[in-house]
């Protein structure tokens, strides 16, 4: 029996249902591997008095310490952090405060490998933790915690001093592993560990029904992330004067939601272009089948979960060529990729209204996508860890 303690920053709670939700799905896909026990280590990160009263935080301090969640036992110990200016700090506090807990976990659980999540400030922190409890450990990349964090100099210090110090480690793209060794992160060392997607939720049904459950009439897009500048939704509104007979519907929160919603108003594009806020994961099946094209024109990415999620759905992706995409969308069939400029997604949306390709053929690019697989790959790459 392979015992793993997976340590992630991000991981869902009450207060965050859609936090890394990525991470817990693949998480609870380990769990589930009949040679595997799982236990999970989500720290939160909590400033002192009176930041700690910030709406931002003040939520998150009610939160159990310890819960089951979707069947996995999950720990959610407390670290200071400094706002603003603490990030080159976190890795060193998360694993000062997160020890004493970790040692008590394994006097009754004895893991024999632990499994980092997410690159920064995960894997510093394992790596230090690992060595005060000489136990192997691993750190997988997912494509923001190496495209934002590397790009702070006291940061991509310990990045890369982690990630030459695991014992294994994993990137979700071939070109994120290929990102990696840029900075001086053995690339003969990482292993692509693509993403899983639930092929059953996510598939092809009748879209112009499941349009007209969404009262759409002609063309509908959809785009669903996180709302910052890097993952382009302002492109996509941009496009939108060029294609006047389609809908734009948007997914997600985050801190550019007003500068899309003036955009938006000042394009004059109201009655077309809908932003429904954040929605919980089994809600975005029928959006997703809806759609007769996905547009996210990002600036970076690992491999995007919604581009999967996408295909799984017969819905052909617009993105820029930028990150996994071209280990995604490899087929006419599956999308087009694009310069994040409105001009070429529009014109990318237009050709593939012109000639809709076969949902089967779209879904098809999706199939190797699947959790099955994603767990056994993962059970493989920690197991090896723990054996060597």
């Amino acid at each position: 029996m392979l015992r793993v303690l997976t340590l992630s920053s991000l991981y869902p709670d009450a207060a965050r249902p859609n936090f890394g939700g990525f991470v817990e799905r693949q998480t609870r896909g380990l769990a589930g591997h009949p040679d595997v026990e799982v236990r999970v280590v989500a720290p939160i990160g909590l400033p002192a008095w009176p930041l700690c009263l910030h709406p931002r935080y003040r939520r998150l301090a009610p939160l159990p310490r310890r819960e089951a969640w979707n069947g996995v036992t999950v720990y959610r110990p407390r670290f200071p952090v400094v706002p603003v200016v603490g990030n080159r700090f976190s890795p060193a506090l998360m694993a000062r405060a997160i020890l004493p807990l970790l040692r008590e976990i394994r006097a009754e659980f004895p893991f024999d490998v632990i499994d980092a999540e997410f690159f920064y400030p995960d894997g510093p922190a394992a790596a230090r933790i690992a060595r005060a409890l000489a136990v192997p450990f691993s750190i997988k990349a997912r494509g923001s915690d190496i495209h934002h964090w590397a790009g702070i100099p006291a940061c991509r210090n310990q990045i890369v001093a982690a990630g030459n110090a695991a014992d294994g480690l994993l990137a979700v793209s071939g070109a994120l592993r290929a990102d990696m060794a840029a900075l001086g992160i053995a690339e003969n060392r990482t292993r692509v560990h693509y993403t899983g997607v639930d092929l059953d939720s996510f598939r092809p049904v009748d879209r112009a029904t499941a349009k007209a459950r969404l009262g759409v009439t002609g063309p509908l897009l959809l785009s669903v992330g996180y709302l910052i500048e890097r993952k382009g939704q302002q492109i996509a509104v941009a496009a939108m004067p060029d294609l006047p007979d389609a809908t734009l519907i948007i997914v997600g929160d985050g801190p550019a939601r007003e500068r899309l919603a003036a955009q938006i108003a000042s394009l004059g594009l109201r009655d077309r272009v809908r932003m429904l806020g954040p929605l919980p994961h089994d809600a975005l099946p029928p959006l997703f089948a809806a759609a007769d094209a996905m547009v996210l024109p990002s600036a970076a990415e690992g491999l995007a979960n919604v581009w999967v999620e996408a295909l799984a759905s017969g819905t052909p992706v617009v993105t820029a060529d930028i990150g996994g995409a071209r280990e995604v969308i490899a087929l006419p069939a599956a999308g087009r990729l694009v310069p994040r400029e409105a001009g070429a997604v529009a014109a990318a949306v237009r050709d593939i209204l012109a000639d809709p390709p076969a949902q089967d053929a779209v879904r098809a690019a999706a199939e190797r996508f699947s959790w099955a697989a994603n767990r056994d790959s993962l059970y493989a790459h920690l197991r090896d860890i723990a054996r060597s």
